[in-house]
């Protein structure tokens, strides 16, 4: 039976989901909210689905509800997480929540404690590694072709330059590290999903001249050296449209192992993978031994996969600790994030993330 799921916050992004659930046969889209009347109304009438103006008033009104999908933005893309989530989650609910989980890393610990203690499902949207060139580097690294994990590099970010620059942002991104609060989750996500956990992060933050001349507080250029608990090492270099990406365009990533290396081009287009057993020059640039290309260049094409994921994984219960893209996994990202941050206000000293939560089996069962 399809699982009911209101959503709240009804800008681009939760029309993207609605869109999404309106396709989906494990879905059913009941009800729309958002503060904004004009908003919640417009969507309900899109979508054929009541409005609501509050949370409170949609749980009362739908107390048979199975998911509770957070939409909105906020301050750095997710300060208004917060407070509907622990609404939801406290009614019981299972929650998805847009990435990032928070701008704050205190309130994203919190986030992930309650849902544990209430046993529901806590999931975010990280996207990125819900794709097919993806799909086929997990199917190479359980293969065993990549062999013992040497580095990763990942560029991920916005294209552009210096003409292109259009001024300062609006207050919610005046701020010093709203790109790294707004963005890292999706390229750390990634990293942490191929890679595994990371124990020590530096971080050098930058921006360029014409960023300085404007009194932009943003610090656009991100260059953070991770190492993983494999042993293995990591680099990530993400910036704000303040140049072009070169090879691999907006988003390329780079896994090397002992036997084999794959490289992920755009994230959903193209995949290559170099078997390292195969003799070659070692000056030449080598062919891959094989090449994916999806013909897929939307980066749209991440959102159903993903959404039906978290849905699949309601619908069969899996244990709390098997939720893929779970909310442990985004406060990962954040804790992360603000190691970087740490770090660059130490002056390129070498952080280690604090721990997650340890994972409890099936103490906590889904309700």
């Amino acid at each position: 039976m399809a699982l009911k799921i209101g959503l709240v916050g009804m800008g681009g992004i939760g029309n993207t989901h609605a869109d999404v659930y309106k396709q989906d046969e494990l879905a059913s889209l009941v009800a729309v909210c958002d503060v904004k009347h004009d908003r919640a109304d417009a969507a309900a009438e899109k979508h054929g689905v009541p409005a609501f103006y509050s949370l409170k008033d949609m749980l009362e009104a739908m107390p048979d509800l199975d998911i509770v999908d957070i939409t909105t933005s906020g301050y750095e893309n997710g300060s208004w997480h917060y407070v509907p989530a622990m609404e939801a989650i406290a009614a019981g609910k299972n929650v998805l929540v847009e990435k990032p989980i928070s701008n704050d890393v205190r309130e994203a610990r919190e986030m992930v404690r309650f849902a544990a203690e209430k046993g529901v499902y806590l999931g975010c949207n990280l996207n990125h590694f819900f794709t097919k060139p993806a799909e086929r580097a997990d199917q190479l690294i359980d293969e065993g072709k990549i062999g013992e994990p040497v580095y990763i590099v990942h560029k991920m970010g916005f294209n552009g330059g210096e003409a292109g620059y259009g001024g300062r942002g609006s207050a919610r991104w005046q701020r010093p590290y709203s790109h790294l609060k707004a963005f890292l989750a999706h390229p750390f996500s990634v990293m942490r999903h191929f890679g595994g956990d990371i124990t020590h992060i530096q971080a050098y933050l930058s921006k360029p001249g014409v960023r300085k001349t404007a009194d932009d507080l943003m610090y656009s250029i991100n260059s953070v050296h991770v190492r993983f608990e494999n042993g293995s090492t990591g680099y990530l270099l993400s910036q704000r449209g303040d140049a072009m990406f070169g090879l691999g365009g907006w988003w390329s990533f780079e896994m090397a192992g002992t036997k084999g290396t794959f490289v992920i081009e755009n994230c959903v287009e193209k995949l290559s993978f170099w078997d390292a057993n195969q003799p070659k020059s070692s000056m030449a640039s080598p062919e891959p031994n094989e090449i994916l290309n999806t013909g897929i260049s939307d980066f749209g094409a991440t959102f159903p996969a993903r959404l039906h994921a978290y849905l699949e994984d309601v619908t069969n219960k899996v244990p709390l600790e098997q939720l893929r893209a779970s909310g442990r996994d985004a406060l990962a990202t954040l804790e992360y994030t603000f190691a970087a941050i740490k770090s660059f206000e130490e002056g390129g000293t070498v952080v280690r993330p604090e721990s997650l939560p340890n994972l409890h089996g099936d103490i906590y069962k889904p309700i």
